[in-house]
């Protein structure tokens, strides 16, 4: 267990100390150990993502802060401990064995104390604070600003749900012209048709999607149903012109276009180089044609006034919404850096709503539950801008409609 333990703190450190996605480096990771063991790899690093604030707080109370390789050690053995059936001696003698495996030998000892200690006081752990932000703020690692707005929002009760709860498993829905009953006919588990958008169809049992032949056809998408929703915000596209300002890596594109029949003409930006590579991957891969360039659609650009129908702009945000499905968006996220979103999020929609033509559609979108990304941007926009007006808005929440946490604004021009 050695090796799958060592492959989970390079992935951990990765994660936590260099800001690398929880995906990326899992699929790296995974690389290193045999198959049967890619499953315990997964679970631990994403358990430890997120149990690393709490852990913090019980180690504070045990040992002074330790430098990254050794905090993220004790980090993942104290999830271990507590959080899996493990037992005891396996997990403080392997932990020990991979401090000294790693060039650390000489913390091994603290590493083996402070494990016993934590094994051995773990029916009286040091209780968390009363104030129920500072509490679910430590216990599920998110910033106290998110939990503070949450509570005032919905409860406590609710907030604790919505940062409890379990990913809702894998979505996918056919791309036209394949068609939904088609695809449930073909795929070799069994399905749920969701109700918000019957579309979309959440597998009961998972299998390897990327080796079916229903996957390199061209056939199948992988695609949550709040994000389904969005592009359905856009109405009737069919005919129109239309375009995904931040459209990598391209499942919402293609999603607008067989939701389209085909008929609409797509344009389809991405800042990022990489991503656009991904875009334009993910639309190859689904025969979806579209207009795809490199564009940071934050700065105006010459060429493109009133030229949409229908824009979607589904704008970098903090990612709060996807807390069960993507453990790492709970890292490094601080007021400063909200405040350096919600910049760029003004930019964008004062950008692309030039290119909105006269009695068209643009729909605001992101993956967060954040009044100031939210419906704070929509109302600054609103205020500076009166000829928009607000035709729709929804907040999706986990605990409401079983989906992540979308939320999208429907803006037209009179």
């Amino acid at each position: 267990m050695l090796n799958i333990r060592r492959a989970a703190l390079d992935a951990l450190v990765r994660i936590i100390e260099d800001g690398a996605y929880a995906n990326l480096a899992l699929k790296d990771a995974a690389r290193t150990v045999a198959p049967s063991d890619v499953p315990f790899l997964y679970a631990l690093v994403n358990e430890t993502v997120v149990r690393c604030s709490y852990l913090d707080f019980l180690l504070s109370h045990f040992c002074k802060r330790q430098k990254r390789t050794v905090r993220n050690l004790l980090r993942m053995a104290g999830t271990e401990l507590l959080y899996f059936r493990t037992p005891a001696h396996a997990v403080i003698n392997e932990s020990v064995s991979l401090c000294r495996a790693v060039g650390k030998a000489p913390s091994a000892g603290l590493v083996n104390a402070v494990l016993r200690r934590l094994d051995r006081e773990r029916d009286a752990l040091p209780p968390l604070p009363d104030d129920p932000v500072e509490r679910l703020s430590i216990f599920y690692g998110v910033p106290a600003c998110f939990v503070r707005e949450w509570i005032d929002a919905y409860g406590e009760a609710e907030t604790e749900a919505l940062l409890m709860r379990a990913p809702v498993g894998t979505e996918v829905r056919a791309q036209y012209p394949f068609t939904t009953e088609q695809l449930i006919d073909a795929l070799p588990v069994a399905c749920e048709r969701r109700t918000l958008d019957p579309n979309c169809l959440r597998l009961r049992e998972s299998f390897d999607l990327e080796r079916s032949t229903l996957f390199s056809e061209g056939k199948l998408a992988v695609q949550n149903e709040g994000a389904m929703l969005i592009c359905r915000a856009l109405g009737d596209i069919r005919n129109k012109s239309v375009l995904d300002a931040c459209a990598a890596p391209g499942g919402k594109t293609a999603y607008l276009a067989s939701l389209s029949e085909n008929t609409a003409a797509l344009t389809a930006w991405e800042l990022h180089p990489h991503r656009k590579a991904l875009l334009d991957a993910t639309l190859a891969r689904l025969h979806v044609h579209a207009q795809t360039a490199c564009i940071d659609a934050s700065e105006p650009q010459d060429g493109f006034d009133r030229a949409f129908d229908a824009i979607l702009l589904d704008v970098p945000c903090s990612g709060l919404g996807l807390l069960a499905d993507k453990p790492d968006v709970r890292l490094n996220k601080s007021d400063e850096k909200i405040a350096a979103l919600t910049a760029v999020q003004d930019k964008l929609l004062v950008a692309c709503s030039r290119y909105l033509k006269r009695g068209g559609v643009l729909v605001y979108a992101t993956c967060t539950i954040s009044k100031r990304e939210n419906g704070e941007r929509v109302r600054a926009f609103l205020a500076s801008h009166p000829t928009f007006r607000l035709s729709d808005e929804r907040q999706l929440l986990p605990t409401r409609e079983g989906t992540n946490g979308f939320y999208y604004a429907v803006l037209e021009e009179d």
